[in-house]
C-alpha cells in the first residue's frame, strides 16, 4: 500500500493504516503462526488496547512519555507503569508538547506526549505547531470520547480533536477499534521522521483501552528515501563550474550528517551558513563554516563571506548557494531579506519546501544525507583546488566578531544580554544544551553562541512559542543523564511557563534556568519605540526571583554585573540540582542585527501613503509631552 506523505497530507481515513494491518493477519496463512519470541518488534497477543499502545511504544524505544492523566487515559497511564514506559507528569499539556519536542530535537528521535481530550488537546496544540512548523518529529497519544453503539451524546470534553489537531500536525490518525491501535501508533513514528519530520497524532477513543483484541501486528514498513536523479543531474554542472564560487546554506535537515556535509564543503571550497535549527550541523570551528544566515540580519561573517568584496572582486564572494534541508522560513530570512545569488540549487526532502522565496536554477526532491552522499560520489568532477584566500578572509572576519565578545561594556543598570552569551559559552562545556527562547537575545545568540556539535543548540524558530525553552530543556534534560541542559530565557517568556520549574525541582533534574530580567517585553520595545515614539502593554511586574525559587524548591543565584557573571554561572553549572539564575539585564542601545535588518526590510515594503501615516504620526507625538510608556 502506497502513500504520499506530505507536510500537511492529514491523511483523512488514516486508520486504514492500522485496519489494513489488522486485517491481514486476520485473514491467516503464516502470520497466525507465528509466535511472539520468533517475530522481535511485533506487537503479539491478546491483550487490551492500552497494553497494545504501551507494547507499541516499548517496540520504539521511546525515553519517556510526557503528559498529564485524565478520566479518560487513567488506564493507559497505569499500564505504562506496568509495562515500564518511562514517563514525566508534567504541570500543564503546552509543557508536555514542548518537552517532547525538546526531546525530538536533542535526541534526534521522534518525542512522545500524552493528553487527554478537550483542553488537554487544545493547551497543546502551541506546541505542537513549534514542532510542526520547525520540523520536529513529535507523536501525540491523544484520548478521546467513547465510540460505538453504547456511547452517550454530550460526553465531557466532546470537542472535534481530530479537526483541532489537523492545523498543527504533519498528519492524523484516528482509531476507530482496538485492533487499530498498535499499527497506527507505530505508523505514527515512521511518519513523523519520514520525509520532513513533524508532529503526529493517534486519537484514541477511552473505551477501546480496556477492550482486548488478539494482536498480530508487524512493524510499519519504512519506505526508502526519495530522490530525484533527473534534477541531480541538472545540479551537478552549476556546482562543478570552477567560474562560479559555490556557497553552502544547511538547516536542520543536515543534523545528522555533519561529516558529509564538511566533506562537501572541502570538496567544493564552499563557505557554510546555517539556519537557525540548522545551527551544530557543522562546527562553527570548522575554517569553511561562517555562522547562521547569508544576509544582512545574521551572521555578519556569513553576510561579508557570501557578499562580493569591492576590495577583492574577483577572489570574494558566493555566486551559486546550494540550500541543502533548509526552508527560507521568515525568521530565518530575516523577513526574506536574503539576497538573491546568481544561482540556487535547493535540495529537501518535502518537495513542498521547494523553490520558496529564492528564484531558484534547480529543485532536488531529496534527503539531505543521500544528496550530500552522492555528490561525494562525484568528487572527481567536482573536487576544487584549495582556496588559501578563502580560509584567510573567513579566519580574519571570524577573529574581528570575537574581539566583540571579548570586550563588552559594563551598562549603567546591570548586565549587557551579549556578556551573558559570551560566559555562558565559557561555562558550558561544548556537549552541553541550550535552549533559548522568544527575546531580543535569541538573535544574539544566534549570532554569537558558537555551537561545536549537532543538536546542543535549539530555538523555538517559526511559531516562536513564548515559554518554549523551560519545558523543552527539561524534556531533554530527562533523557540526557549527566549532561549540562540550560536555558536562555527572557522573563517575559518565563511568565508563559515557569511553574514547570517545578517539574524539574520534583524530579531532581539539574536544569540551569538562566533568566534575562529587564522588567519589559524588550523585544517589543524595539519594535513600537521607532514606530510609534511609545510604548504599550510591555511593562511587566517585579518578581521576587529568590522567593520564586524558593517556592518552587530549586537553588538560586543573582548575577548584577559583568563582574561575577562568569564565576556565578560557573557555578550554577557545577551545582547538582536546577538552578534558577537570575540576570539583571540591561538592554541600553544595544543595536540587533535581525531587528534592524528585518525593520528596514519592512519600511521598504510600506506603500508611500503607509509612510506618510506614520511620519506624520510619530512627527505629531514628537512635540507631545504627554507620551506615555507602559
Amino acid at each position: 500500500m502506497d502513500f504520499a506523505f506530505s507536510r500537511r497530507g492529514l491523511f483523512q481515513g488514516t486508520a486504514a493504516v492500522g485496519g489494513a494491518l489488522v486485517a491481514t493477519a486476520a485473514r491467516g496463512g503464516p502470520v497466525q503462526q507465528v509466535r511472539a519470541n520468533r517475530h522481535p518488534g511485533w506487537v503479539f497477543g491478546k491483550m487490551t488496547g492500552a497494553e497494545a499502545l504501551a507494547e507499541a511504544l516499548v517496540q520504539e524505544n521511546v525515553g519517556c512519555v510526557y503528559g498529564i492523566p485524565g478520566a479518560q487515559e487513567n488506564e493507559l497511564w497505569d499500564t505504562f507503569k506496568d509495562k515500564k514506559v518511562p514517563y514525566l507528569l508534567v504541570t500543564h499539556e503546552f509543557s508536555a508538547a514542548c518537552m517532547a519536542d525538546g526531546y525530538a530535537r536533542s535526541t534526534g528521535k521522534p518525542g512522545v506526549l500524552c493528553v487527554v481530550p478537550g483542553p488537554g488537546v487544545t493547551n497543546s496544540l502551541t506546541g505542537l505547531g513549534e514542532a510542526l512548523l520547525d520540523s520536529s518529529p513529535v507523536v501525540a497519544i491523544v484520548g478521546d470520547v467513547a465510540n460505538g453503539e453504547k456511547a452517550k451524546p454530550f460526553q465531557v470534553h466532546a470537542l472535534d480533536q481530530v479537526a483541532l489537531l489537523k492545523p498543527v500536525c504533519k498528519c492524523v490518525y484516528p482509531v476507530q477499534t482496538v485492533g487499530q491501535i498498535a499499527a497506527a501508533v507505530r505508523q505514527a513514528f515512521v511518519t513523523a521522521t519520514l520525509g520532513e519530520p513533524g508532529p503526529v497524532a493517534v486519537v484514541v477513543p477511552y473505551n477501546l483501552f480496556i477492550e482486548v483484541h488478539d494482536f498480530r501486528t508487524p512493524p510499519p514498513a519504512v519506505p526508502a528515501p526519495t530522490f530525484d536523479d533527473a534534477a541531480f543531474e541538472k545540479a551537478l554542472p552549476l556546482l562543478a563550474d570552477r567560474k562560479h564560487r559555490v556557497g553552502i546554506y544547511a538547516g536542520a535537515g543536515c543534523l545528522e550528517h555533519g561529516d558529509a556535509l564538511a566533506a562537501v564543503a572541502e570538496l567544493l571550497q564552499a563557505p557554510v551558513a546555517t539556519s537557525v535549527s540548522g545551527k551544530g550541523a557543522i562546527s562553527e570551528a570548522h575554517p569553511l563554516a561562517v555562522g547562521w544566515g547569508f544576509g544582512p540580519h545574521a551572521s555578519e561573517v556569513a553576510e561579508k563571506t557570501f557578499a562580493r568584496d569591492p576590495k577583492h572582486p574577483l577572489k570574494s564572494g558566493v555566486d551559486t548557494v546550494l540550500a541543502v534541508g533548509v526552508k527560507f522560513s521568515e525568521v530565518s530570512t530575516g523577513y526574506y531579506g536574503n539576497p538573491q545569488p546568481k544561482h540556487v540549487v535547493h535540495v529537501d526532502a518535502n518537495h513542498c519546501n521547494l523553490g520558496r522565496v529564492l528564484k531558484t536554477d534547480v529543485c532536488v526532491h531529496a534527503d539531505a544525507g543521500v544528496f550530500l552522499g552522492r555528490v561525494l560520489a562525484c568528487a572527481d568532477t567536482l573536487r576544487r583546488g584549495e582556496d588559501k584566500w578563502l580560509a584567510n578572509h573567513i579566519r580574519a572576519l571570524k577573529a574581528d566578531a570575537a574581539k566583540e565578545l571579548c570586550d563588552v561594556p559594563q551598562p549603567k543598570c546591570g548586565v549587557d544580554p551579549l556578556a551573558t552569551v559570551a560566559a555562558l559559552r565559557k561555562v558550558l562545556p561544548e556537549d552541553g544544551l541550550l535552549f533559548t527562547d522568544v527575546s531580543v537575545t535569541e538573535h544574539i545568540a544566534a549570532e554569537h553562541f558558537r555551537t561545536g556539535r549537532a543538536r546542543t543548540y535549539f530555538n523555538p524558530v517559526d511559531n516562536q512559542a513564548m515559554g518554549w525553552s523551560v519545558p523543552a530543556a527539561i524534556g531533554a534534560q530527562k533523557v540526557h543523564h549527566g549532561k549540562t541542559v540550560a536555558t536562555l530565557t527572557g522573563d517575559g517568556c518565563l511568565l508563559m511557563s515557569a511553574l514547570e520549574i517545578t517539574t524539574a525541582a520534583r524530579e531532581c533534574l539539574p536544569v540551569k534556568f538562566v533568566i534575562l530580567d529587564d522588567r519589559a517585553y524588550h523585544y517589543m520595545q524595539m519594535l513600537q519605540m521607532p514606530a510609534y515614539l511609545r510604548t504599550t502593554a510591555t511593562v511587566l511586574t517585579r518578581l521576587d526571583y529568590k522567593a520564586l525559587a524558593q517556592a518552587f524548591g530549586v537553588a538560586y543565584t543573582e548575577v548584577t554585573s559583568h563582574a561575577d557573571l562568569e564565576a556565578k554561572l560557573r557555578g550554577a553549572v557545577a551545582h547538582a540540582g536546577p538552578v534558577l539564575v537570575r540576570v539583571a539585564t540591561d538592554y541600553g542601545n544595544t543595536k540587533v542585527r535581525w531587528v534592524e535588518a528585518v525593520r528596514a526590510r519592512y519600511t521598504k515594503e510600506l506603500t508611500a501613503a503607509q509612510k506618510a501615516r506614520f511620519l506624520a504620526r510619530i512627527g505629531s507625538r514628537a512635540i507631545r509631552t504627554d507620551k506615555k510608556n507602559d
